[in-house]
């Protein structure tokens, strides 16, 4: 790092737990951000902000008038233009150092399983269940990090995933694909805009000591919060050691 980056990231390299090769391994890691929406953005601002080497965020979607209530990364300017262009020029305009790939597209097929191939740790920050389980299966498949949140109305959730340690759970283990589950969606149900800044942002908080190897990030629970009273309840979650996703991952692991 030049004398720049040290005084900008000063304060992380200030923690102990971080320290100059904690800012390091945060500057050559890569951030997959599915979603630029809610969570998506204020995850994005926060790993640009703290000098995330490389940010990949993905998003089929345009910029609304009705978005501006909570995802931060768009302006009224910007209404009509995609959301990973907007996404993009407002993160390289925060700190130009950190390479932004705009990816207008859902994530699906072969270009699901080479960006999350390509990155080190993975925000799941979509709105539908079809998207989550495709993510977490692809998470499964290349052994890398998820970080799944949730938001809507004023309930948020947020978990984390880790196949490289055999004691965690799977996306599909918490919420097995194919159940009788209601999609909610902020269109239809309404959503609280702070409620997704907090989990947007306990999203950016997980991924960075992940990259970075700082703290211990939550895998093994699912954290539940209530913007109503301002209360968070933690649960313990357990992986399923029949699950078709990431059983045979983890057999094979043990082997």
């Amino acid at each position: 790092m030049d004398d720049q980056s040290l005084l900008r990231y000063s304060r992380h390299i200030l923690l102990d737990e971080i320290g100059i090769e904690g800012q390091e391994r945060i500057r050559k890691a890569h951030a997959l951000i599915v979603g630029a929406g809610g969570l998506g953005c204020p995850a994005a601002l926060y790993l640009t902000g703290a000098g995330v080497g490389h940010i990949t965020i993905a998003d089929n979607d345009t910029v609304d008038l009705t978005n501006l209530q909570r995802q931060v990364l768009h302006t009224p300017q910007r209404v009509g233009m995609d959301k990973v262009e907007s996404a993009r020029e407002a993160l390289t305009t925060f700190n130009p150092d950190v390479r932004v790939t705009a990816l207008k597209l859902r994530l699906e097929g072969d270009a699901l399983n080479q960006a999350v191939a390509a990155a080190d740790v993975v925000l799941d920050c979509c709105d539908n269940f079809a998207t989550r389980h495709a993510v977490n299966h692809a998470c499964v498949a290349h052994g890398k990090p998820l970080v799944s949140g949730a938001a809507i109305r004023f309930d948020g959730q947020l978990a984390v995933f880790n196949t490289a340690d055999e004691e965690s759970p799977c996306y599909h283990c918490l919420f097995p694909e194919g159940e009788d589950v209601a999609e909610t969606r902020c269109a239809t149900m309404g959503v609280f805009a702070p409620l997704t800044g907090i989990i947007g942002t306990l999203q950016a908080a997980e991924a960075l000591k992940i990259v970075s190897t700082a703290g211990n990030a939550a895998v093994g629970s699912l954290l539940l919060f209530d913007a109503r009273t301002s209360a968070f309840q933690r649960i313990k979650v357990r992986r399923d050691p029949g699950c078709p996703v990431c059983a045979k991952r983890m057999a094979h692991a043990r082997a």
